[in-house]
């Protein structure tokens, strides 16, 4: 039986107020503007919203998928045949934490208005996240980074939700945070509701100027006019994976409307009309170009999601 009757049928009864869209394209909800319909898309307005929007979903069998604003997704050109949970939308408290110099943050708040709030309040220490196109959500699931700085450095707790335990609060230790990894990955059933950060007190004008210093680096050197997921693959020890692109003369290959950037080889961008199955086969061709010439496997940092 179609799953979507019965999560209509409970929505209505549970959560009347929530909005949700049938066959919502997931290319509107992509950075890399890629991706065919959800069958459904809810929007929870808070954090109790979403955990039974979840329960709902997974009794009738609609496997939810929780997202944010999209910017490490490829989605397929069929479409996803499941739920949708964007946070993005409502998730946008960022409020000063409990502690001094602390500040929590909603799943759904982007990382640039996280920096920016804390540099109002002269906090440092999440200048390297002005830039990041992502949420908290996804960063502190991801351990998001840039230029020497990554949220391992700063995050202090997260507010996680596990369908079979509940919500928790996990210390940073405890999500074992590395290099675009957390325990989070290894459960990617858990969702972040929200994050507290402990920073630093500094001089407000100063972190700005940082801020601005390294959003005038990513503009100079990423293709930031493209859709994009951001870096493509993830750094292999001992290398830079655009390094290794650009050696092996791929910059400029395309497949379809995905092309390996002339500006930066470690992204691969929409030239327009691209399709999820562009951007796989041009993932794999420079895979195997790469590991024939160099012996180093790229692994991808882009989530492929799944129908």
């Amino acid at each position: 039986m179609d799953w979507t009757a019965e999560f209509d049928k409970q929505l209505a009864g549970e959560l009347p107020d929530v909005t949700v869209a049938c066959d919502e394209p997931m290319s509107r909800h992509t950075s890399f503007r890629i991706g065919g319909p959800a069958r459904r898309m809810a929007f929870p307005k808070n954090g109790e919203q979403l955990v039974l929007l979840r329960a709902i979903g997974q009794r009738c069998g609609g496997r939810p998928l929780v997202i944010g604003n999209g910017t490490n997704l490829l989605s397929p050109d069929e479409g996803v045949d499941r739920l949708v949970i964007e946070t993005s939308a409502a998730f946008q408290e960022i409020t000063e934490g409990e502690t001094p110099a602390a500040v929590t943050a909603a799943a759904g708040a982007s990382l640039a208005r996280l920096a920016d709030f804390a540099c109002r309040r002269g906090l440092g220490g999440l200048e390297f996240a002005h830039g990041i196109p992502g949420t908290v959500g996804g960063g502190v699931c991801m351990n998001a980074g840039a230029y020497g700085g990554e949220m391992k450095q700063v995050l202090q707790s997260a507010v996680v939700l596990f369908p079979e335990e509940g919500v928790r609060t996990l210390s940073c230790d405890a999500l074992d945070l590395s290099y675009r990894h957390s325990l989070l990955t290894d459960r990617p059933d858990a969702v972040v509701l929200r994050a507290t950060f402990q920073l630093t007190v500094g001089d407000a004008t100063k972190i700005r100027e940082n801020m601005r210093d390294l959003m005038a680096r990513r503009k100079a050197s990423q293709p930031l006019e493209w859709p994009s997921a951001g870096s493509t693959f993830k750094r292999p020890t001992g290398h830079f994976a655009g390094t290794l692109i650009d050696q092996c003369g791929l910059k400029g290959l395309q497949v379809g409307g995905a092309q390996v950037s002339e500006k930066h080889a470690g992204f691969l961008i929409n030239r327009g009309g691209a399709t999820c199955a562009d951007v796989t086969a041009l993932i794999e061709a420079v895979q195997a170009r790469v590991f024939a010439q160099t012996g180093v496997r790229l692994e991808p940092e882009v989530r492929i999601i799944q129908g």
